[in-house]
């Protein structure tokens, strides 16, 4: 058994209203605070394998949303879940962690530091189950349901066609919480599972503010997001292949499939606006 510290001992409670609103009613052992939980609440949700920018853009959404009063929750696997919690606590935000089993078996090991932050930073760490209960598998779903059941909307940024992050959408989807997810390219597997989420009518999201209309919030909208009105179908299309990350001149003449010339002209019209910036080596990456 795990020696004690600061997530431990937890203290049982029921479960917040928030959930309750929803039709969940389970007891919950609870260490640290649900405070955050009075504010609006995203779950923000994924792969515990994300790409590269899969993991940038969990933070920078979580931090985003935490920076606008939004409370960050999520599941603390590996992965996505990670980079969302990491994210709230950036910007300084309480954030809430939800566990497949009880605190004294913690799992997965390697975030048990990052839960103590979490309590620290004015959060919560909670599960269904006492504090010595082990780890099953079967309990991940309860957990979902719970990660579902607290938010106001779910957010997934990468999942496969098989993924614990598609089992809490559905939840929220059976409780009327709004389901949102980010795009990809099609032929991305670590996609294949948002892409499915909006073919079935999930609400395509960009980033913190897409979410935060989404769920009914007035928010003031980014610089980029701003800059980006305006813009014709082939910048735009620029934007969203140099949002996987920085990519050199002729990456982006293939994949961009335009000549030469416009593909230049239309990076500097990028950069003008403060999208785009130029890299050494003939690259380029967003700001």
């Amino acid at each position: 058994m795990e020696q004690p510290s600061l997530i431990l001992p937890a203290e049982s409670a029921g479960l917040f209203l928030r959930a309750g609103r929803h039709g969940l009613d389970v007891p919950l052992w609870v260490c640290g605070s649900l405070e955050g939980l009075a504010a609006p609440a995203v779950a923000v949700v994924g792969t515990r394998a994300p790409s590269g920018a899969g993991r940038r853009l969990a933070f920078e959404t979580a931090k985003n949303l935490g920076k606008s009063g939004v409370c960050v929750i999520s599941g603390l696997a590996l992965g996505v879940d990670t980079a969302a919690h990491e994210g709230a606590l950036a910007a300084g935000a309480p954030t809430v962690g939800v566990l497949g089993g009880g605190h004294g078996h913690f799992f997965p090991r390697a975030n048990r530091e990052l839960a103590e932050r979490i309590v620290a930073g004015g959060g919560a760490v909670i599960s269904p189950y006492a504090p010595h209960w082990p780890v099953r598998p079967r309990q991940f779903l309860q957990r979902n349901a719970i990660v579902a059941g607290l938010a106001d909307g779910v957010a997934v940024v990468e999942a496969a066609a098989r993924s614990g992050a598609l089992n809490t959408a559905s939840h929220a989807a059976n409780l009327g919480i709004p389901v949102m997810a980010f795009p990809g390219d099609v032929d991305r597997p670590k996609v294949a599972g948002c892409l499915a989420l909006l073919r079935d009518g999930a609400t395509l999201v960009r980033d913190a503010s897409d979410i935060m209309e989404a769920i009914g919030l007035q928010v003031e909208r980014d610089a980029q997001s701003r800059a980006l009105d305006g813009l014709e179908e082939r910048s735009r299309a620029i934007v969203a292949l140099l949002d996987d990350g920085e990519m050199d001149f002729d990456a982006l003449l293939i994949r961009a499939g335009l000549d030469a010339g416009e593909l230049a002209g239309r990076l500097i019209e990028l950069e003008l606006r403060g999208i785009v910036e130029s890299r050494t080596g003939a690259r380029y990456a967003l700001t």
